[in-house]
Protein backbone atom coordinates (compact mmCIF):
# COMPACT_ATOMS: atom_id res chain seq x y z
CA UNK A 1 0.00 0.00 0.00
CA UNK A 2 1.06 3.30 -0.98
CA UNK A 3 2.56 5.44 2.20
CA UNK A 4 0.81 8.91 3.01
CA UNK A 5 3.05 11.21 4.34
CA UNK A 6 2.51 14.84 5.98
CA UNK A 7 5.13 17.64 4.97
CA UNK A 8 4.96 20.85 7.30
CA UNK A 9 6.07 24.20 6.11
CA UNK A 10 6.63 26.99 3.81
CA UNK A 11 5.71 27.05 0.14
CA UNK A 12 8.06 28.43 -2.47
CA UNK A 13 7.10 29.85 -5.97
CA UNK A 14 10.36 28.51 -7.38
CA UNK A 15 9.76 24.56 -6.53
CA UNK A 16 13.28 24.39 -5.03
CA UNK A 17 12.58 24.06 -1.44
CA UNK A 18 9.90 23.41 1.22
CA UNK A 19 6.61 22.00 0.97
CA UNK A 20 7.48 22.01 -3.20
CA UNK A 21 11.04 20.29 -2.28
CA UNK A 22 9.13 17.46 -0.13
CA UNK A 23 5.97 16.74 -2.49
CA UNK A 24 8.78 16.02 -5.24
CA UNK A 25 11.14 13.78 -3.26
CA UNK A 26 7.92 12.05 -1.62
CA UNK A 27 6.59 11.12 -5.90
CA UNK A 28 9.95 10.04 -6.44
CA UNK A 29 9.77 7.40 -4.28
CA UNK A 30 6.45 6.44 -4.87
CA UNK A 31 4.74 7.96 -1.59
CA UNK A 32 1.92 10.09 -1.71
CA UNK A 33 2.21 13.49 -0.12
CA UNK A 34 -0.19 15.54 1.74
CA UNK A 35 0.83 18.99 2.85
CA UNK A 36 0.44 21.76 5.82
CA UNK A 37 1.02 25.19 4.68
CA UNK A 38 2.60 27.29 7.71
CA UNK A 39 3.92 30.42 5.49
CA UNK A 40 3.83 31.21 1.15
CA UNK A 41 7.13 33.15 0.52
CA UNK A 42 8.31 35.12 -2.42
CA UNK A 43 11.61 34.02 -3.27
CA UNK A 44 13.87 32.39 -6.08
CA UNK A 45 17.16 31.10 -7.12
CA UNK A 46 18.54 34.62 -6.07
CA UNK A 47 17.06 35.87 -3.11
CA UNK A 48 14.20 35.55 -0.74
CA UNK A 49 12.20 38.98 -0.77
CA UNK A 50 9.37 37.78 1.85
CA UNK A 51 7.34 36.05 4.05
CA UNK A 52 3.34 35.73 4.49
CA UNK A 53 2.73 33.44 8.00
CA UNK A 54 -0.44 31.60 7.03
CA UNK A 55 -3.22 32.35 10.08
CA UNK A 56 -3.14 30.28 13.26
CA UNK A 57 -6.80 28.99 12.43
CA UNK A 58 -6.11 28.07 8.62
CA UNK A 59 -3.12 25.64 9.50
CA UNK A 60 -5.51 24.15 12.29
CA UNK A 61 -8.10 23.42 9.31
CA UNK A 62 -5.52 22.07 7.84
CA UNK A 63 -4.29 19.39 9.89
CA UNK A 64 -8.00 18.44 10.46
CA UNK A 65 -8.77 18.21 6.88
CA UNK A 66 -5.68 16.17 6.52
CA UNK A 67 -6.13 13.64 9.98
CA UNK A 68 -9.94 13.10 8.85
CA UNK A 69 -9.48 11.67 5.46
CA UNK A 70 -5.31 10.09 5.45
CA UNK A 71 -3.92 7.26 7.49
CA UNK A 72 -0.42 9.33 8.00
CA UNK A 73 2.71 7.55 7.81
CA UNK A 74 5.12 10.18 8.57
CA UNK A 75 5.67 13.29 9.16
CA UNK A 76 8.45 15.88 7.87
CA UNK A 77 8.22 19.44 9.75
CA UNK A 78 9.91 22.09 8.12
CA UNK A 79 9.62 26.07 8.46
CA UNK A 80 7.37 27.20 11.22
CA UNK A 81 7.78 30.93 11.08
CA UNK A 82 6.22 32.63 14.10
CA UNK A 83 6.16 31.32 17.83
CA UNK A 84 2.35 30.57 18.07
CA UNK A 85 2.48 28.21 15.03
CA UNK A 86 5.38 26.31 16.76
CA UNK A 87 2.72 26.14 19.41
CA UNK A 88 -0.40 24.90 17.64
CA UNK A 89 2.23 22.75 15.40
CA UNK A 90 3.57 21.08 18.45
CA UNK A 91 -0.01 20.24 20.26
CA UNK A 92 -1.61 19.07 16.72
CA UNK A 93 0.78 17.01 16.14
CA UNK A 94 0.53 14.97 19.91
CA UNK A 95 -3.30 15.72 19.87
CA UNK A 96 -3.58 13.80 16.73
CA UNK A 97 -1.47 10.97 17.81
CA UNK A 98 1.42 11.26 14.60
CA UNK A 99 4.26 9.12 14.76
CA UNK A 100 7.14 9.00 12.73
CA UNK A 101 8.35 12.92 12.99
CA UNK A 102 11.21 13.85 11.20
CA UNK A 103 11.94 18.00 12.06
CA UNK A 104 14.39 19.40 9.80
CA UNK A 105 14.96 22.86 12.20
CA UNK A 106 15.23 25.55 9.22
CA UNK A 107 16.23 28.63 10.79
CA UNK A 108 17.89 30.76 8.04
CA UNK A 109 18.45 30.41 4.44
CA UNK A 110 21.13 29.24 2.68
CA UNK A 111 21.26 32.96 1.22
CA UNK A 112 21.37 34.38 4.54
CA UNK A 113 17.81 35.22 5.04
CA UNK A 114 17.01 35.05 9.09
CA UNK A 115 13.13 33.08 9.14
CA UNK A 116 13.15 32.76 12.99
CA UNK A 117 13.91 34.92 15.96
CA UNK A 118 15.26 33.71 19.73
CA UNK A 119 11.84 33.54 20.78
CA UNK A 120 10.84 30.83 18.17
CA UNK A 121 14.16 29.61 18.35
CA UNK A 122 13.17 28.85 22.20
CA UNK A 123 10.13 27.51 21.51
CA UNK A 124 11.24 24.83 19.56
CA UNK A 125 13.70 23.19 22.23
CA UNK A 126 10.92 23.14 24.28
CA UNK A 127 7.87 21.98 22.43
CA UNK A 128 9.14 20.53 19.36
CA UNK A 129 12.47 18.28 20.09
CA UNK A 130 10.91 16.62 22.75
CA UNK A 131 8.49 15.35 20.55
CA UNK A 132 10.89 14.62 17.19
CA UNK A 133 11.70 10.98 16.46
CA UNK A 134 14.72 12.22 13.69
CA UNK A 135 16.29 15.71 14.30
CA UNK A 136 18.02 16.72 11.05
CA UNK A 137 20.13 19.99 11.67
CA UNK A 138 22.80 21.42 9.17
CA UNK A 139 26.06 22.26 11.38
CA UNK A 140 24.44 26.09 11.86
CA UNK A 141 21.57 24.61 13.07
CA UNK A 142 23.07 22.34 15.42
CA UNK A 143 25.54 24.97 16.71
CA UNK A 144 22.15 27.64 17.45
CA UNK A 145 19.92 24.74 19.03
CA UNK A 146 22.81 23.08 21.47
CA UNK A 147 25.22 26.44 22.24
CA UNK A 148 28.17 24.08 20.94
CA UNK A 149 30.19 25.74 18.17
CA UNK A 150 29.74 23.11 15.27
CA UNK A 151 32.46 22.37 12.59
CA UNK A 152 33.80 19.23 12.81
CA UNK A 153 33.17 15.53 13.58
CA UNK A 154 34.19 15.95 17.75
CA UNK A 155 31.58 18.98 17.88
CA UNK A 156 29.14 17.12 15.69
CA UNK A 157 28.99 14.02 18.08
CA UNK A 158 28.74 16.57 20.81
CA UNK A 159 25.96 18.60 19.30
CA UNK A 160 24.16 15.02 18.41
CA UNK A 161 24.06 14.06 22.33
CA UNK A 162 22.78 17.28 23.60
CA UNK A 163 20.03 16.99 21.24
CA UNK A 164 18.96 13.87 22.46
CA UNK A 165 19.62 15.12 25.70
CA UNK A 166 16.85 18.04 24.70
CA UNK A 167 14.79 15.30 24.07
CA UNK A 168 14.77 14.12 20.22
CA UNK A 169 15.21 10.30 20.13
CA UNK A 170 17.82 10.09 17.11
CA UNK A 171 19.71 12.93 15.67
CA UNK A 172 21.15 13.52 12.07
CA UNK A 173 23.63 16.21 12.26
CA UNK A 174 24.26 17.32 8.64
CA UNK A 175 27.93 18.15 7.28
CA UNK A 176 27.44 19.14 3.61
CA UNK A 177 28.67 22.69 5.09
CA UNK A 178 32.42 21.14 6.18
CA UNK A 179 35.37 22.40 3.53
CA UNK A 180 36.83 18.92 2.52
CA UNK A 181 34.28 16.04 3.24
CA UNK A 182 30.63 15.69 3.45
CA UNK A 183 30.19 13.96 6.61
CA UNK A 184 27.10 13.45 8.62
CA UNK A 185 26.61 11.96 12.09
CA UNK A 186 23.79 9.71 13.29
CA UNK A 187 23.40 9.17 16.88
CA UNK A 188 20.56 7.05 18.28
CA UNK A 189 21.20 8.00 22.24
CA UNK A 190 23.61 4.55 22.04
CA UNK A 191 25.74 5.03 19.43
CA UNK A 192 27.49 6.86 17.05
CA UNK A 193 27.50 6.20 12.78
CA UNK A 194 29.45 8.68 10.68
CA UNK A 195 28.87 8.77 6.89
CA UNK A 196 31.91 10.10 4.63
CA UNK A 197 31.68 10.85 1.10
CA UNK A 198 33.50 13.40 -1.27
CA UNK A 199 31.78 16.91 -1.53
CA UNK A 200 30.70 17.33 -5.22
CA UNK A 201 31.39 20.11 -7.87
CA UNK A 202 28.45 21.26 -8.37
CA UNK A 203 26.27 24.37 -7.13
CA UNK A 204 22.79 22.48 -7.55
CA UNK A 205 22.44 22.10 -3.96
CA UNK A 206 18.37 24.67 -3.44
CA UNK A 207 16.34 22.02 -1.31
CA UNK A 208 18.74 19.86 0.07
CA UNK A 209 17.87 19.16 3.87
CA UNK A 210 14.10 19.65 2.97
CA UNK A 211 15.25 16.46 0.34
CA UNK A 212 16.93 14.59 2.73
CA UNK A 213 14.39 15.04 5.76
CA UNK A 214 11.97 13.96 3.56
CA UNK A 215 13.73 10.28 2.62
CA UNK A 216 14.18 9.97 6.47
CA UNK A 217 10.48 10.15 6.82
CA UNK A 218 9.80 8.31 3.99
CA UNK A 219 12.04 5.28 5.64
CA UNK A 220 10.55 5.95 8.81
CA UNK A 221 7.06 5.52 7.16
CA UNK A 222 7.98 1.94 5.72
CA UNK A 223 9.75 1.02 9.01
CA UNK A 224 13.60 0.75 7.59
CA UNK A 225 16.38 1.41 9.88
CA UNK A 226 17.77 4.74 10.03
CA UNK A 227 21.53 3.61 8.71
CA UNK A 228 20.03 2.81 5.62
CA UNK A 229 18.26 5.54 5.21
CA UNK A 230 20.92 8.28 5.68
CA UNK A 231 22.95 5.93 3.24
CA UNK A 232 20.32 5.90 0.67
CA UNK A 233 19.56 10.04 1.07
CA UNK A 234 23.36 10.81 0.71
CA UNK A 235 23.26 8.69 -2.64
CA UNK A 236 20.05 10.10 -4.20
CA UNK A 237 21.08 13.19 -3.08
CA UNK A 238 24.44 13.29 -4.89
CA UNK A 239 22.21 11.87 -8.21
CA UNK A 240 20.03 14.73 -7.79
CA UNK A 241 22.84 17.27 -7.50
CA UNK A 242 24.99 16.27 -10.13
CA UNK A 243 22.73 16.89 -13.28
CA UNK A 244 23.56 19.81 -16.04
CA UNK A 245 20.72 21.86 -16.27
CA UNK A 246 20.94 25.35 -15.94
CA UNK A 247 17.65 26.71 -13.92
CA UNK A 248 17.64 30.21 -12.80
CA UNK A 249 19.90 32.98 -12.22
CA UNK A 250 21.48 32.49 -8.64
CA UNK A 251 24.01 30.87 -7.44
CA UNK A 252 22.26 27.83 -6.32
CA UNK A 253 20.02 25.79 -8.42
CA UNK A 254 17.49 23.45 -7.85
CA UNK A 255 17.78 19.49 -7.65
CA UNK A 256 16.48 17.27 -10.14
CA UNK A 257 14.52 15.21 -8.61
CA UNK A 258 13.45 12.46 -11.17
CA UNK A 259 16.82 10.58 -11.02
CA UNK A 260 16.25 7.05 -10.51
CA UNK A 261 15.60 6.02 -6.55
Amino acid sequence: MQKVILTVGSFDPSGCSGVAADIKTLMAFKCYAVSVLTAVTSQNTQKIDGIYPIPLEMIGQQFDALTDDFEISAVKVGLIPYPKAIELVATLLLSFKLRNIVFDPIIKSSTGYVFLKEDSIELIKQLLIPITDVITPNLYEASVLTGIEVNDSYTMKDAATKLVEMGAKNVIVKGGHLEKRAIDCLYDGSKYNFFDSPKLNTNRTRGTGDTFASIIAIHLAKKENLFDAVNNAKKYLARAMSHQFQIGKGNEGPLNHNVPI
